[in-house]
């Protein structure tokens, strides 16, 4: 959903800690189940399966290409053969990247909060099990890149979420430390990444999981973006 240009902007307190914001980006900083939806759908047509709801596909995201695509397979029929895997998974990709960006949207006030974190000196990035090539055209596209100097996708490093190490060097290659980071997600893979690596978590409840979020363990849920100040703010007293 895009910002709501004229609502009026609450302006943010100062915050010591944290220093390091880091965020996942699908179901946390942009609905991108849309356009992944549309991908997919066209992998199941060119097959002759049925479509995979919108709805269903918000809990089948979050693991990956290959994994959404078992999902939607076994979902719609006879599972995926692994020898065919590869190949629908190319499709895939191939059909995503040229539509990457024709319905995805940043959350309701994303780009406004962070904006504003970012004007008031917070190191942001992103921490993501998206490709890199694909994170990077994405957030270009929805016209966000200045706000994320740093992108790590999946295929940055030889690790990737919920290895802590994919998290270490986001905050690494911002110029900041573990110590004073916070991680923004929508998963359970956030919150094991987050506690590997001893860092604070905030879930959002409009995110892409099978567990309720609340149940996810995190330090904080919220349910907009508007609530981020009030949940940082809990984590700095907290330090």
């Amino acid at each position: 959903m895009r910002d709501r240009g004229t609502k009026p902007l609450r302006a943010l307190t100062a915050l010591p800690l944290p220093e390091t914001i880091i965020f996942d980006l699908d179901g946390t900083l942009v609905d991108t189940a849309p356009d992944l939806t549309a991908a997919l759908n066209a992998v199941m047509r060119s097959l002759g399966r049925r479509q995979v709801p919108l709805t269903d596909v918000r809990h089948m995201v979050g693991r990956g290409a290959r994994h959404l695509i078992e999902r939607a397979m076994e979902a719609t029929g006879a599972p995926a053969k692994q020898a065919d895997l590869d190949d629908l998974v190319r499709r895939f990709i191939v059909h995503y990247d040229a539509n990457i960006a024709e319905t995805s949207r940043p959350f309701e006030r994303a780009e406004t909060v962070t904006r504003q974190l970012r004007d008031r000196g917070h190191k942001l990035g992103i921490c993501t099990n998206k490709p890199e090539a694909l994170s990077l055209k994405l957030i270009g596209e929805l016209r966000l890149r200045e706000l994320f100097p740093v992108i790590l996708g999946a295929d940055s490093r030889p690790y990737k979420k919920p290895d802590p190490r994919h998290l270490f060097d986001t905050i690494e290659a911002l110029g900041g430390t573990p110590a004073s980071a916070v991680l923004i997600g929508d998963s359970e893979t956030d919150v094991k990444t987050a506690r590997a690596a001893n860092v604070p978590v905030i879930v959002v409840s409009f995110g892409y999981t099978e567990i309720p979020p609340h149940d996810l363990g995190a330090d904080a849920v919220i349910d907009h973006f508007d609530a981020l100040e009030q949940a940082l703010n809990g984590l700095a007293r907290l330090t």
